[in-house]
């Protein structure tokens, strides 16, 4: 009896720990419960607003975080903080940390933010004004060229250079921005490229951004092609030249600046202690009939792709890898038709010479 009776009590104090434990299933299928979970999974509102500010958004790079402020009105004006798009552009730009263009950005309509996003992504369809030989509206007075180079992640380079664009020598001449000059040389950690290795890892490793500002127009637009389109190395001096370049609209069908090729040239050199030096840097337009633009042509360039509208970022790189070829295939294309077009003018030339010559012979035998 006794031995019933303690079993009895040890089946109570079982059935009581287990009923402590976990709720019995009709509980956890009620219809408050799953509201309630419902309501948690779906309101972001419930995480407090520092941990959102502080240890989320300020771990997000731009895209991420201009997707997330799509999300609900409540992310959207958490992700508008003008702090979160300040780091972001000095993270992604270093060059942007200079005093003078944290100023400019931050007369742009929203700030940073609308920075980011004129700067980041690919303009792929830019603004036309008719006849490239007239003068488009509102031409900006001064460019400011915001320069970043990376080698394997790594800064190697940073420069803001500022062009004033009014006088008539600029627009006259051809248009060139040198962020070096000609005896300067940037160190870098580069090895010296004594093997065809070293041009390789430049091709794949290397990064380069130049991004134009306009600081009375509040615009702006990332010229760079990221990746390099072309490493050359010279068989002479042992310089490697790197090339980024972009394209961007020009004028009417069949003109020379249908389309017009923004080229950054970065010439690398070796030093003594066998590491690289960077000893240019420098861009110019090009139109497809391989002559660079003056000041004048080259500004009415520049204000199409930053008036222009801007693609998704992360299609910035093939896209603009497919436009460079497809400027060097139609600058080739037209290169051919303009020889043609001087043979057979060179031919009738010649049949002309020899017709007229033939004629005046006959003239002079039968006279």
């Amino acid at each position: 009896m006794q031995n019933a009776l303690l079993q009895t009590r040890k089946d109570s104090k079982t059935m009581a720990t287990t009923s402590s434990a976990s709720p019995p299933l009709s509980a956890l299928c009620s219809p408050a419960i799953t509201i309630v979970d419902q309501n948690n999974a779906l309101t972001i509102s419930t995480v407090h607003q520092d941990i959102i500010e502080t240890h989320i958004f300020t771990r997000l790079d731009g895209p991420t975080l201009a997707s997330a402020s799509c999300a609900s009105t409540h992310l959207h004006a958490l992700a508008s903080q003008e702090n979160l798009w300040t780091d972001i552009c000095h993270s992604t730009w270093p060059s942007t940390t200079s005093s003078r263009v944290r100023h400019v950005i931050s007369n742009f309509h929203n700030g940073p933010r609308s920075f980011f996003s004129d700067a980041f992504p690919l303009t792929i369809e830019p603004v036309s004004f008719g006849n490239s030989s007239e003068n488009p509206p509102d031409l900006p007075t001064e460019i400011i060229s915001a320069v970043d180079i990376y080698y394997k992640k790594e800064q190697i380079f940073s420069k803001v250079v500022e062009t004033e664009t009014v006088s008539a020598w600029f627009k006259c001449s051809p248009f060139r921005v040198d962020l070096l000059d000609p005896k300067e040389a940037v160190s870098t950690r580069i090895p010296s490229p004594d093997k065809d290795e070293t041009c390789r890892d430049l091709e794949e490793d290397m990064e380069l951004s130049w991004i134009i500002i306009d600081p009375i127009g509040k615009r702006a637009m990332n010229l760079s092609s990221q990746r390099p389109v072309n490493v050359h190395r010279h068989w002479l001096s042992g310089e490697v030249q790197v090339k980024f370049a972009s394209v961007v609209g020009g004028g009417g069908i069949g003109a020379a600046t249908e389309l017009v090729q923004c080229g950054v040239v970065v010439t690398c050199g070796g030093s003594a202690k066998g590491e690289m030096h960077v000893r240019e840097v420098s861009l110019q337009l090009e139109d497809m009939d391989g002559m660079y633009l003056n000041g004048r042509e080259s500004l009415v360039m520049l204000r199409r792709g930053l008036a222009g509208k801007r693609g998704r970022g992360k299609k910035r790189e093939s896209e603009r890898k497919k436009e460079v070829e497809e400027f060097l295939e139609r600058k080739r294309e037209r290169k051919e038709r303009k020889m043609r077009r001087e043979g057979t003018l060179d031919t009738l030339c010649v049949a002309f010479g020899v017709s007229a010559s033939a004629s005046a012979l006959l003239f002079l035998l039968f006279r």
